[in-house]
């Protein structure tokens, strides 16, 4: 077998960015786009200053969660180890770059040029239309390769077969090559030296290997020391919000979670009083409004039946297809009446919703969402919208059925199950560790208000429970809370909380005669 991977001498790097420019000349990539990048990470105060620079780009790793999570099979991995995707096939979701810790996907939506205005004319002459509105990233210049094997070059060996970076760098700190072949020249600097990969505990194995110090003996194990947050000077690399996910993503959260919500305690309610119909119907329309939101958002919105072709990994393709029965059912007992088939829609409407929980935990590249908690916090605030709501539709229409004492008790209690998850979220991201900017929005001013208004919803739909008149204003001013409350939290989690992982350093390298010192996670903290 083969296994191409990098191999990124951090002694040998002077940060010249010839390989920057390399990757873009060979793959015309738009401005601001860089497949291959240098980062500067310096630490420490004068006189003890110690700098690194850490070559970046698609890790092209040994299980990308970049490839799990693409609904439209688009990101595939060949068997040499090249993670690739397949313009034709890309619908543009940018689940894989929020499901990337390294922050090695772009999405470009349209043409741009590098000094604004009208393209220069090597620019519109290398312009790939079918780069836009779709995932792109580094290809390991795969041409290269393939048409060096094609000739028996040896990538890695043979600047023809290498990738530009490589073969660009003056210093020859990046090297290229076969892991499984332990003749190789990257095997056999990794058997020889100290080296790390970027953000392993996450277990992607990324295939970029970093070496750190020439002389193995000298150095304590990799992680012996806890790497430290000192975001000074470092904002290049510290984590930022992702912007590939904005308001449109999250008004699907938003509306998927209230609409499967309120279709699931609708016919909960039906067992004890007659069903709201018009609560059905309001149902499916939330859902549908939260799917066309996020078709609005995606690159190439005409290839949306795309998502529909890998339920075997994808959560995304998992929730399309919970979808069908969702309306099928849902829309068939609205137009006939039939509770059953109203049931069968609201469990579809539960797998809906849990499918869209998965979605966020299994975005390992945003540190918030990929939390074990976020599911259950999540599914318990789609109920507890969904039943504000009804509450509130009850009210409204005057069906005191779902107003009263009963709706009441069902509120109060999924108020409080749900505060009871997002403590248990808050803990463990505090355990974990997370990005400082997580800990400032989550227990900023906008999350502090919707955790402060869910008391006083609390506390209303106790009253109602007690109260022997007033109790269907005081159920649907409860129910209103609930849903406002579950609507900003979930906006704040996705387009405010929504921080990447950024990068680290496991290990500062030597220099002169001087010892590795300790790494460092810019940005990071446990609060």
């Amino acid at each position: 077998m083969t296994r191409y991977a990098f191999v990124a001498d951090l002694n040998r790097c002077v940060g010249c960015q010839t390989c920057t420019s390399a990757c873009k000349h060979a793959n015309a990539t738009a401005p601001g786009v860089q497949w291959r990048k240098v980062l500067d990470f310096e630490t420490g105060e004068f006189p003890t200053v110690n700098r690194a620079f850490l070559p970046v780009g698609c890790m092209h790793c040994e299980s990308p969660s970049c490839r799990d999570v693409c609904p439209s099979t688009a990101t595939g991995k060949r068997d040499d180890g090249i993670v690739t995707i397949d313009y034709d096939k890309c619908i543009g979701c940018a689940y894989c770059a929020v499901a990337c810790p390294y922050q090695a996907r772009y999405r470009v939506d349209k043409p741009s040029a590098a000094y604004g205005g009208k393209a220069m004319r090597h620019e519109a002459k290398r312009e790939d239309p079918a780069r836009l509105g779709v995932a792109q990233k580094c290809t390991l210049c795969v041409d290269r390769i393939d048409e060096g094997l094609a000739q028996g070059l040896v990538p890695g060996i043979d600047m023809e077969a290498t990738p530009a970076c490589v073969a660009s760098c003056i210093s020859g700190a990046l090297q290229m090559g076969d892991l499984d072949d332990p003749e190789s020249n990257v095997s056999k600097l990794l058997s020889e030296r100290r080296h790390f990969r970027m953000h392993e505990e996450l277990g992607n194995g990324p295939g970029t290997y970093y070496l750190y110090d020439g002389d193995i003996d000298d150095v304590a194990p990799t992680g012996s020391v806890p790497m430290v947050a000192d975001p000074v000077g470092l904002a290049a690399v510290s984590p930022k919000v992702q912007t590939n996910w904005d308001w449109r993503a999250a008004a699907n959260f938003i509306l998927g979670g209230t609409g499967t919500g309120l279709l699931a305690m609708t016919m909960l309610a039906g067992l004890f009083v007659p069903v709201v119909w018009l609560a059905v119907f309001l149902a499916l329309a939330l859902v549908s409004a939260g799917l066309f939101c996020i078709w609005l958002e995606i690159g190439r919105p005409w290839r949306f039946m795309n998502v529909f072709l890998n339920p075997q990994t994808s959560w995304m393709s998992r929730e399309a297809i919970a979808a069908v029965p969702l309306f099928g059912f849902g829309g068939l007992a609205w137009l006939l009446g039939s509770y059953w088939l109203g049931m069968l829609g609201a469990m579809s409407g539960l797998a809906f919703l849990y499918c869209q929980a998965r979605i966020l935990r299994a975005a390992k590249g945003i540190p918030a969402w990929r939390q074990p908690g976020i599911v259950p916090l999540i599914l318990s605030t789609g109920l507890t919208e969904g039943a504000g709501m009804l509450a509130f539709v009850g009210f409204v229409t005057g069906l005191g059925e779902v107003s009263g004492r009963g709706m009441a008790l069902m509120l109060l209690a999924l108020v409080l199950a749900r505060f009871a998850m997002w403590k248990k979220y808050r803990a463990d991201l505090g355990e974990t560790g997370a990005p400082t900017g997580v800990f400032s929005v989550l227990d900023g001013m906008r999350t502090g208000l919707s955790v402060q208004l869910q008391g006083a919803v609390a506390a209303l739909a106790a009253l109602a429970v007690i109260a022997p008149v007033g109790q269907g204003a005081a159920v649907a001013l409860a129910g209103l809370g609930a849903l406002v409350t579950g609507w900003m939290f979930k906006h704040t989690l996705i387009t405010l909380a929504s921080f990447n992982q950024g990068f680290a350093i496991n290990k500062m390298p030597a220099r002169g005669a001087g010892k590795s010192s300790q790494g460092i996670k810019p940005g990071w903290s446990q609060s």
